[in-house]
């Protein structure tokens, strides 16, 4: 498992990065990035302190240093990327409109505008907004999560439909959430996908983790 989308407890999650560094080291992870919940309130502390980590903590996996730009306005989103990437974040992800939280509408076209690495959990996204995604280069996000994974389907799908870029992502905010590569191909196929679909998708986070680390 590759997981670039996770949080600590310097945002909402409940484990030191240190701690959620080595249990999924000790859960057979090949790397992950730590992403925790930021807006223009948090977002300089935040990445700083991924920043040390990242580079402090020795890990026998590679640990990216990111964010997750979470409910920001979405006139506002170009700018917060522009800052997380200037702040060290190597991995930008945004908090895309899932249907269970009340994301400004919005938020998923301004995501791609700004080029994110990653829309997680993009929810009920429009086939325009998917082949966007597709011009911008911007990876669309399959799931673990309960809740935002109601819409896994409908991403799936409509990437296969227009050659979007997926990768699978836990979204991990305890210990319990991270999961093994068995389970992630069971979310693939859940979703309507192949288990070939899963392979496709893991070869795109082993690409996205090699450019960054």
């Amino acid at each position: 498992m590759i997981d670039l989308h996770t949080h600590s407890l310097l945002s909402d999650g409940e484990l030191l990065p240190s701690e959620l560094i080595r249990r999924a080291e000790a859960m057979g992870y090949k790397g992950i990035a730590i992403t925790d919940h930021s807006d223009a309130s948090n977002i300089d502390f935040v990445i700083e302190r991924i920043v040390v980590v990242c580079k402090e903590l020795k890990s026998g996996i590679p640990i990216i240093p990111g964010v997750e730009l979470t409910h920001i306005p979405p006139p506002q989103i170009q700018e917060m990327v522009r800052k997380a990437r200037g702040l060290g974040a190597k991995l930008v992800v945004v908090h895309g409109e899932t249907q269970v939280e009340p994301v400004s509408p919005g938020t998923n076209r301004a995501a791609i505008s700004a080029g994110v690495d990653i829309l997680a959990h993009p929810g009920l996204i429009t086939e325009e907004e998917v082949k966007f995604a597709v011009e911008r280069s911007v990876h669309l996000e399959l799931t673990a999560r309960k809740g935002h994974s109601l819409a896994n389907g409908h991403v799936g799908r409509l990437a296969k439909k227009f050659g979007a870029n997926m990768v699978l992502n836990t979204d991990t905010h305890s210990s319990s959430d991270l999961i093994t590569d068995e389970m992630a191909i069971k979310i693939v196929i859940g979703a309507g996908l192949a288990e070939d679909d899963f392979k496709n998708i893991y070869k795109n986070a082993e690409k996205i983790l090699h450019k960054l680390i």
